[in-house]
């Protein structure tokens, strides 16, 4: 059984900055990984300045830092499977007063304090080679908020779903490989035929992307369009983030 202290309405969130803490100590011992999170954007920025216009650099740059974040979901994803599967620290967790909501935010803050330094080098870079306005610079901290809550939520639901973690990394790198690149987050949305426009301001990294363009005046969006991409993005991370917690629940062994 919890301890009474536990389920008392206002400890929803107990243990949740002592779980933030561990796992962000955990996350700064993973040097290799943290270096390499950066690997597929910069390749991609080298590749843009070689080869493409010098006008795309900028979609480019802007991509690179909304990709690390939604990325960090592939991070939730492996860290909540690696810690069920191979630490069996999953029940200890749960059976601890710390709540399941402190558990999967915990995990996910986390982790997004220990990544925060390779996004910021990213922003850096970004606001050196193409300084960002004001409005673009607010809308870019919103949507990076946003995709983050997303993409942690969908990975710690993804990760409950596998009982393996040898099938759990080709699944996880392909599907934030897939909605990460494949859609237009590195590249301008006017590459596509304008009758495709409204598939890709669905996808949240590239409805987030398309925000922080029109934001920035890369991209010239309808106020319909630009709706369509906002109220996406909210809806994703609403619906999803909400799924998170209460997934993060159900999973959980009440003792």
């Amino acid at each position: 059984m919890r301890t009474a202290e536990a389920m008392l309405p206002g400890s929803r969130w107990q243990g949740l900055g002592a779980f933030t803490l561990t796992e962000l100590r955990v996350q700064l011992h993973e040097g290799p990984a943290l270096a390499t999170s950066m690997v597929v954007q910069v390749i991609f920025l080298i590749f843009v300045k070689l080869l493409a216009p010098a006008n795309y650099l900028p979609f480019t740059l802007i991509g690179a830092v909304i990709f690390s974040i939604f990325t960090l979901g592939e991070r939730v994803q492996n860290e909540a499977a690696y810690i069920r599967l191979d630490h069996k620290l999953h029940e200890f967790y749960h059976a601890s007063p710390m709540t399941p909501e402190s558990y999967f935010l915990g995990m996910s803050a986390g982790i997004l304090i220990a990544y925060l330094p390779p996004v910021l080098f990213l922003t850096v870079v970004l606001e050196v080679l193409h300084p960002l306005t004001l409005a673009a610079a607010g809308v870019l901290v919103l949507v990076l908020l946003a995709l983050w809550m997303f993409a942690s939520s969908a990975g710690y639901i993804v990760s409950t779903f596998f009982r393996d973690m040898r099938t759990i990394w080709p699944y996880a790198t392909l599907f934030y490989n897939l909605f990460g690149v494949l859609p237009p987050v590195f590249y301008p949305l006017f590459v596509l035929s304008e009758s495709s426009w409204w598939a890709a301001l669905l996808i949240p990294p590239s409805a987030a992307a398309a925000l922080v363009d029109a934001a920035d005046g890369l991209l010239v969006l309808s106020s319909g369009q630009v709706l369509l991409a906002a109220v996406s993005l909210a809806s994703f991370t609403a619906a999803v983030g909400a799924l998170g917690f209460l997934w993060a629940r159900r999973s959980a062994r009440e003792r």
